[in-house]
């Protein structure tokens, strides 16, 4: 149907994929840092500023200001709170300069946080952190970040190319470095190659794959999938954070599953069961306050104890602080809760665990270079910070941290790369090939078979798993995998043809579902995240070790590497002034 010859030649020097807190934070640094007269272009599956995770993050930003909080405090409760399994060189450099990030946002990209009577910025807390550390713009911070963000973007000389998806990273002929990137404009559907120096993935994560999930229905491990067929690692893919409260609002709204946020805990709301009882402190000492992974595993217990089907999830419980300071405090959440039907200020809401974000990612250095020449990735498709989980207010520090910083290192990169490089054009034809497949199909129907991963990654990879689970599991997505290659879809007319484009989200969504669960198979105990029943020991901090899976002749290879504890040891902490000290009492 297509050829190589119908592909749009298009070049740039730095590219930017994706407009969340990473993408637009790279290119407001990119344009500071680079030569005069380097052409920044930024690619977007939707539109700059209204798609992405950035926009929906309502609790808050973390960074270590208050009275008595410290770098090395959060840099502490980061690593324990990732179980150890961080890469303490990236989540140090996070908590470093998310101070300076956060007044950046203020002074400089216009955003207005929440402050106390003197003053200074509000900090409330969230669950697994020692100390209140916060920034907040009431419950919706993402908002007030990516409004803000987007105004600084779109008065710049930037190229923007909004509504292109991009579906194949493409090397140079002997691998060693990144060409450009081959995507399909989704206004007119026709396909353009652009060339570029450098290219930074921000895509963002997205694990739509599962019955309850956060993200937008668009966001489809794209970038992950696209990393993977070029070979390059992925680390910690078994580790998917459920958020603990979801809300439940019935399979006919998208409302279901998108988050109650974590302030409504670390204010003091309280999860009830079915019988009105509260469960969490049977669970964990921190009740409802405990991290993510231990709150939504409580949750998921209580759940199959009830094993009813009509009455799903549990119930988050906040009348109790008064309905009018729940009001105050909480405008976002309360109005989407009386859009479903509940009332969070004077009754309870039923919540389910959802699944909120992605830990694994692309194997990136301190400076977010990849192994492969010319490609860098920031945000939520970088592995490496968060470990086996995430604390709530990390994520978007960590994409406006790490965006800044893409943003930087590709400006001065690029300083010594020369012409642009040619592509192989054996792997841009299979791209092309593989994005048409389904034109080439009887058209049938996706969404059924959407619906059926979603089912089977929360029936068997969800929020706790076994052998024999995650065995089936696989046979479940393969079978669906195999069932998609038959879908068709009509070609007719490309120009926002939804229907393939669902299709190639599915792709995507299958490809990363089978190297989650074969991460899981890979992991015989159970960390942050993953928890394994059959596997329940965490092991031993000091032998810890996180999963690589790579692609290797078609097939998911997946392998163990060490931690490298670089700054601080299993047993020790580290003081604000940098230096380990043993924790004897601790022991």
């Amino acid at each position: 149907m297509f050829t190589t010859k119908d592909i749009d030649r298009h070049d740039t020097d730095i590219l930017i994929l994706g407009t969340g807190g990473a993408g637009m934070f790279a290119a407001l640094h990119a344009m500071q840092t680079a030569p005069e007269g380097t052409k920044v272009t930024i690619a977007v599956k939707g539109l700059i500023g209204k798609c992405g995770c950035t926009r929906m993050v309502q609790g808050g930003y973390n960074v270590a200001l208050g009275h008595g909080d410290s770098v090395e405090r959060h840099f502490m409760d980061t690593i324990e709170g990732g179980k150890w399994l961080p890469n303490q060189d990236m989540a140090w450099r996070l908590c470093e300069q998310s101070v300076v990030r956060i007044r950046e946002l203020e002074n400089e990209i216009g955003c207005f946080f929440d402050r106390n009577g003197d003053g200074s910025l509000h900090q409330k807390a969230f669950a697994g952190q020692t100390a209140d550390r916060t920034v907040h713009k009431g419950d919706l911070t993402g908002i007030e970040i990516i409004n803000r963000l987007m105004e600084q973007v779109l008065s710049r000389p930037v190229e923007k190319l909004q509504e292109h998806r991009a579906i194949g990273l493409i090397p140079t002929k002997d691998g060693s470095a990144l060409a450009g990137v081959l995507m399909i404009d989704m206004r007119t559907g026709k396909f353009r190659f652009v060339r570029a120096k450098t290219v930074l993935m921000a895509t963002g994560g997205g694990p739509t794959m599962y019955k309850y999930h956060t993200p937008s229905g668009d966001k489809t491990m794209d970038g992950l999938a696209m990393a993977m067929r070029v070979g390059l690692p992925l680390r910690d893919m078994e580790m998917v954070q459920f958020h603990p409260t979801g809300l439940l609002a019935g399979d006919h709204t998208r409302m279901t599953g998108t988050v109650l946020e974590e302030g409504l805990r670390g204010a003091g709301g309280q999860l009830v069961n079915h019988s009105g009882q509260r469960f969490m402190f049977d669970y964990d000492a921190k009740g409802e306050r405990a991290t993510r992974d231990v709150v939504s595993r409580g949750i998921y217990s209580e759940m199959r104890k009830n094993n009813n089907p009509e009455q799903q999830g549990v119930f988050i419980s906040m009348s109790h602080l008064g309905p009018d300071f729940v009001r105050e405090k909480f405008k976002g959440m309360v109005k989407r809760c009386s859009d479903s039907g509940f009332d969070l200020a004077a009754g309870k809401v039923e919540v389910v665990p959802t699944a909120h974000y992605f830990m694994g990612g692309v194997v990136v250095d301190v400076d977010t270079r990849t192994a492969m020449e010319g490609l860098y990735v920031a945000g939520e498709d970088a592995g490496g910070a968060h470990g086996s989980n995430r604390l709530g207010g990390n994520g978007v520090a960590n994409s406006t941290v790490y965006g800044g910083i893409a943003g930087d290192v590709m400006g001065t990169d690029i300083r010594s790369m020369g012409a642009l490089r040619d592509p192989d054009e054996a792997v841009l034809e299979a791209e092309l090939a593989r994005a048409c497949h389904p034109l080439t199909r009887k058209p049938a129907l996706v969404l059924p078979l959407r619906k059926q991963l979603q089912e089977a990654m929360w029936d068997e990879v969800g929020v706790m798993r076994t052998e024999a689970g995650l065995k089936r599991g696989l046979t479940r997505i393969s079978e669906i995998s195999d069932a998609l290659g038959d879908v068709g879809v009509a070609a007719d007319n490309l120009a926002f043809n939804l229907t393939w484009h669902d299709w190639l989200n599915l792709r995507s969504l299958c490809d990363i579902s089978e190297v989650i669960t074969k991460a899981a198979l890979a992991r015989d105990n159970s960390r942050g995240a993953h928890y394994r029943e059959d596997f329940p020991d965490a092991g031993a901090m000091e032998d810890s070790y996180f999963t690589i899976a790579r692609q290797v002749d078609g097939a998911v290879e997946v392998g163990r590497e060490d931690v490298q504890f670089t700054i601080v040891r299993p047993g020790e902490t580290v003081l604000p002034d940098g230096e380990p000290e043993t924790l004897v009492a601790a022991q």
